[in-house]
């Protein structure tokens, strides 16, 4: 068994006090995309544990497609990414 190494942190502790690590993050091979999961990348994001590019490149996300959910959760909160929510918070 290897270890793969990986650029950049493992764990981040978020403002309030809890740790946020790498294996709360969605598969790679993730297709459908719910409101939880969704949160998931952007708090990884947002916090530093993995890059815009990276999160792009990892669930074969566009620039377009991820920078609406950081947009939606900047304004809106997470509830924002939810699919029955998206008509509510649309500009």
């Amino acid at each position: 068994m290897y270890i793969r190494r990986i650029k950049g942190p493992v764990v981040v502790t978020l403002p309030d006090g809890t740790q946020f690590s790498r294996s709360q993050l969605p598969p790679a091979n993730t297709r459908r995309w719910v409101a939880s999961r969704k949160a998931a990348v952007v708090k990884a994001v947002r916090h530093g544990l993995v890059s815009e590019a990276e999160a792009c490149e990892t669930w074969g996300l566009s620039e377009e497609e991820l920078g609406s959910w950081l947009a939606h959760v900047e304004r809106h909160g997470e509830i924002a990414l939810k699919a029955t929510a998206v008509q509510r918070f649309r500009n």
